[in-house]
């Protein structure tokens, strides 16, 4: 209803103006013998043609605007020219379907001027008075107007970038993290190829070899003891490129580790939280034992923030500077106002000491652990 009204509050104060103008004239004119029928005809014909154009399209109003013109062109020529402020509210009308530059909304105060039966100083400050209200709509109104029309849509299409751009963030995030997955799958095969090729045909060697040996032990002692140095000095061979072909093939902890947060903020969005990772900086640089105390403190802090925060988003950054390591967890629940150190967080203070970190907690506006890493 408000929305309704705000909208049409124009229409209805202009329609209220020109009843109290119509109702201002015959009072003056006829107060004491009374309107004939033929004046209250033609001034309820002109009021059905003002009012009747506000039912139509904009592009079809011009011709009951153009009728009720003629109509008050006839009635100031038949009646007298104490209608005159009524022709000058018709020029107010066709103003405001124009919409032209100020000057425009001058020049019905001219009219005004004109000898009339009421006076011309009250018809000039009639006038004045509709030209302000008209004047006010047409350039201050409209304006704000148009441009909160404007705000609005460009608010619009920045929320429906943001959520496209967070889509498509997802998406990358999520192909990202299936890449990983295929890539780790790929490595483990080819791994095990690898120790298939590599490696099968040795046991396979030193096994038959072993065989043999348990035949000649008795017979043969001597040659038994040179095939059994023979298996062993293979199978030290086959350890040796099982160590080269695990140190060749072992994933860097740093792609580990941030599949493992990966996996976290997945396991919060399939739960109805929205989560994600925000990684700057070469992560290659951080050290096993901060990558396992970042690992360590994330999981305590999510865990808590899912059980404790009622929070409809987590978010996880990775921040790699030049002397320095950033990680923060927040999340936007009802945070706390005092804080006790549980297991939990006294699990935390405990791994970054043990590090030479430094942990602080921001607890006004949601949750937020900081986690501060020398490099």
């Amino acid at each position: 209803m408000e929305d309704r009204f705000r909208d049409h509050y124009f229409v209805l104060l202009r329609m209220a103006l020109l009843l109290l103008l119509v109702i201002y004239i015959v009072l003056s004119q006829s107060v004491l013998t009374g309107a004939s029928v033929e004046v209250l005809l033609f001034l309820a014909l002109f009021i059905g043609l003002v009012a009747g154009k506000e039912l139509l399209e904009p592009k079809k109003r011009i011709w009951l605007l153009g009728a009720a013109a003629v109509l008050m062109i006839y009635i100031i020529a038949a009646l007298g020219t104490a209608y005159i402020l009524l022709f000058i509210f018709l020029c107010y009308e066709g103003l405001t379907y124009w919409k032209p530059r100020f000057p425009w909304y001058l020049a019905p105060l001219g009219l005004a001027f004109l000898p009339g039966e009421i006076g011309w100083e009250v018809q000039f400050v009639i006038a004045l008075f509709m030209g302000i209200i008209y004047f006010q709509h047409d350039f201050i109104v409209e304006s704000y107007r148009k441009q909160t029309r404007e705000d609005t849509i460009a608010e619009q299409r920045l929320k429906h970038s943001m959520n496209r751009r967070e889509h498509e963030m997802q998406e990358e995030v999520r192909k990202s993290l299936l890449q990983a997955e295929n890539q780790m799958l790929e490595e483990r095969e080819e791994l095990s190829q690898t120790l298939h090729d590599k490696l099968g045909h040795n046991i396979n060697g030193s096994v038959y070899q072993l065989e043999a040996v348990k035949v000649l032990m008795e017979k043969e002692p001597e040659t038994s003891k040179k095939m059994i140095q023979a298996v062993i000095d293979q199978l030290r061979g086959g350890m040796d490129e099982i160590r080269m072909i695990l140190r060749k093939e072992r994933p860097e902890k740093y792609k580990l580790a941030i599949l493992q947060l990966e996996k976290l903020c997945e396991d919060c969005r399939s739960k109805g939280v929205e989560a994600e990772l925000i990684t700057e900086g070469e992560l290659k640089e951080i050290p096993e034992k901060y990558l396992e105390v970042i690992l360590d403190n994330a999981y305590e802090a999510v865990s808590n923030s899912m059980k404790y925060a009622k929070c409809s988003r987590i978010k996880i950054s990775v921040h790699v500077w030049n002397q320095m390591i950033r990680c923060s967890i927040s999340d936007n629940g009802v945070g706390c106002k005092k804080m006790t150190d549980g297991m939990g967080i006294s699990g935390m203070r405990k791994r970054m000491r043990e590090v030479n970190g430094i942990l602080d907690f921001e607890t006004e506006i949601g949750f937020t652990i900081n986690m501060l890493l020398p490099l």
